[in-house]
């Protein structure tokens, strides 16, 4: 064995490719002290906040994706991925790595296929059900392929899969909060069952539409209550709506949440899109949840993601199309049918893969070991 192991981890774009990123960096620092992670990243983009704020260095590449509605702006997209694979070209000469994880996104398509014509060994992790585009073509030289969902085969070489689930952020492991103190921390009432909504670290329009036309509906509710996640991009516009219309009193609102594992101790049930990552998470948590697919994402993976789960009894799911007629009534209706909760809970957790960090690090140690 080596004395350093020396990593590259490629891509974001998304909390959805960065925090499963950052985790399995955690667990290979806590498996093999000695190692060294560089990451690359696309300029512009979360990561390049995100990754130092964990403790990494990260180098940023001008790669952009292109525009299927624009093709002429494509002429740029090109300049700047053949900039990116010059750049990411260097980059693997000067640092050397043992080996390269992709975890989808725009940086890491140049730079895993740099790291692959290179003959450094590679590993994919696939977080959805349908495969993405970078890392549908980058499978074929890959090494492993870790995914979350079966039938996988149908994208990627079936000897390269490695059936490890999607990691998800540490901190979500901590399980001493309580549900009691944690409604208090929200300044909620412990006694009412608590609806946590959310749309992710930007919000989603489809449902904060649905929670602004229905502050009638839950005004009227005696027995529930509801934590409001808008999102960053759509506070101010919510805030001056809540001003007009008035904000109910068992309605707590806030653009972000910074502490995820408070908001989830204290949710009956949660309403959320259907991210591979924020699934994990209910998965691992155990937590009901009705799932509201955007349509806005590739091949729609979001929904195929949803019904996953909802063949299975684990969630409940709300076509994005039908969210403002239907699902605020179906959330209010769950969240007091403790039959229902028990039933999802249950099922949901059949789905959990807890060690999928500390797993994916060792197929990455794995694979630099075999190329020694």
């Amino acid at each position: 064995m080596k004395q350093e192991l020396r990593v590259i981890i490629s891509g974001g774009g998304t909390g959805g490719h960065i925090f499963p990123a950052i985790a399995i960096a955690g667990e290979l620092r806590r498996l093999r002290p000695d190692v060294k992670i560089l990451f690359v990243g696309a300029e512009g983009r979360m990561e390049m906040q995100r990754v130092p704020a964990a403790g990494y260095e990260i180098k940023g590449l001008p790669v952009a994706g292109f525009d299927r509605k624009h093709l002429l702006k494509n002429v740029g997209v090109l300049v700047k991925a053949w900039k990116s694979s010059r750049m990411a070209r260097d980059i693997i000469k000067d640092f050397h790595p043992d080996v390269a994880v992709g975890v989808g996104g725009y940086a890491s398509g140049p730079t895993l296929r740099e790291c692959q014509k290179a003959g450094v060994p590679t590993l994919l992790q696939e977080q959805n059900s349908y495969a993405g585009v970078t890392n549908k073509m980058l499978a074929k030289k890959a090494r492993r392929i870790c995914v979350a969902y079966e039938g996988m085969e149908r994208f990627f070489p079936a000897e390269a899969i490695v059936m490890t689930g999607n990691p998800i952020r540490q901190n979500l492991a901590d399980r001493t909060l309580s549900r009691v103190e944690s409604v208090k921390r929200f300044g909620l009432d412990p006694k009412r069952k608590t609806v946590l909504i959310v749309g992710g670290s930007l919000g989603a329009r489809t449902i904060n539409d649905t929670i602004l036309s229905g502050l009638n509906l839950i005004r009227r509710q005696e027995q529930v209550q509801f934590i409001w996640q808008t999102g960053k991009f759509y506070s101010e516009e919510i805030k001056k709506r809540l001003d007009e219309a008035g904000c109910p009193d068992n309605l707590k609102v806030t653009d972000f949440i910074s502490n995820m594992n408070e908001a989830y101790a204290a949710a009956d049930l949660v309403v959320s899109r259907a991210g591979a990552g924020s699934i994990s998470e209910f998965c691992l948590l155990g937590k009901p949840v009705v799932l509201v697919p955007s349509p806005n994402v590739a091949e729609d993976h979001q929904t195929k993601n949803a019904m996953a789960l909802v063949e299975k009894d684990a969630a409940l799911c709300v076509a994005d199309t039908e969210a403002r007629l239907t699902l605020l009534p179906l959330a209010i209706n769950t969240v007091q049918d403790e039959a229902k909760l028990v039933e999802l809970s249950r099922n949901i957790l059949k789905f959990a893969r807890p060690n999928a960090s500390e797993d994916i690090a060792k197929e990455v140690i794995r694979l630099a070991e075999e190329n020694e």
